[in-house]
């Protein structure tokens, strides 16, 4: 299983000393079976008067920084290191685990998880001429049966074929419409687009931020910085990755550090300062990815 090693800086610079507001983290992956954490690191000057660690409402693990408001500064460097073993678990097991009611699309969700994903299934964004509906439809099968995880995996693939990959500092996401009718867009607009298009057709999805890793010469794009790709529940299988940017099915190459229900509340380094709008003069990240295999398992020596 890959062995993962992840360095994420963030540097912000300023045209003159400012003071520091609350920053907000989402940077550490919580661990389970499909990730092993080994370690996790966090460095930050200056220095935060205050460190601590929460869950927010989705149980992601968040992380707040506060400074002493006196403090001034010209810079602030965030860098958080981890150190992971990576269990993806490839498209053969949501096949296998998924529950047999559900093979065939249309289906319902179940009395039980109805109301926990009903939220997760709605709409969020305007579409007053149908075109996300439209777009979604053609994944569904004309004349014959629509099998579901079929389906979810052609929409993903066709993302990928169909548009233009860029990538974009700026903050914010595309509307959906707006990734149609221009053909293009960023890791989180495609995210956006393919989840909005499976809530059209009632499924729940989540939106998934992360890395993106390199292994066996896969050619994947939008590695360097942190990575979106959506989550779709499907009873049985639970909740099953895609990533449309790249065509990954069930978390591969992926790492997850947080799921939310909208792109703004997966900010992986959010905050402010005290001074002018004038005084920001840049905003600099990098992330590296360094992909090794874990060592086997030493044998017990011989009695």
């Amino acid at each position: 299983m890959p062995r993962v090693r992840i360095r994420h800086a963030t540097r912000y610079t300023y045209r003159k000393p400012v003071g520091l507001a609350q920053h907000r983290l989402m940077v550490r992956p919580r661990d389970s079976h499909d990730l092993r954490l080994h370690e996790a690191t966090l460095a930050v000057s200056p220095p935060a008067a205050a460190t601590r660690w929460a869950h927010d409402v989705f149980g992601n693990s968040v992380c707040l920084l506060d400074w002493d408001p006196a403090e001034r500064t010209e810079a602030l460097e965030i860098v958080s290191s981890l150190d992971l073993t990576h269990y993806p678990a490839g498209p053969a097991l949501p096949r296998a685990t998924l529950d047999p009611s559900v093979e065939i699309f249309p289906f319902s969700y179940g009395a039980e998880e109805a109301p926990d994903l009903a939220h997760l299934a709605e709409r969020h964004l305007p579409d007053p001429a149908r075109r996300v509906d439209a777009w979604a439809r053609r994944f569904l099968a004309q004349g014959g049966q629509t099998r579901t995880l079929a389906m979810l995996e052609a929409m993903t693939r066709a993302i990928k074929e169909e548009f233009a990959y860029e990538a974009r500092d700026a903050e914010g996401t595309n509307s959906p419409v707006t990734t149609l009718e221009t053909g293009r867009g960023a890791c989180r607009d495609f995210t956006l687009l393919m989840m909005e298009a499976v809530r059209s057709l009632g499924l729940a999805a989540r939106f998934v931020t992360g890395y993106l890793y390199e292994a066996g010469g896969a050619g994947t794009v939008g590695g360097g910085a942190t990575h979106a790709w959506v989550a779709v529940y499907v009873p049985g299988a639970g909740w099953v990755e895609y990533d449309p940017t790249n065509g990954l099915v069930a978390g591969q190459n992926l790492i997850r550090v947080g799921s939310t229900r909208t792109p703004e509340q997966a900010v992986p380094v959010g905050g402010g300062y005290i001074g002018e709008a004038a005084d920001f003069e840049a905003l600099a990240v990098d992330v590296t990815v360094q992909v090794g295999e874990d060592p086997p398992p030493q044998e017990a020596a011989p009695a």
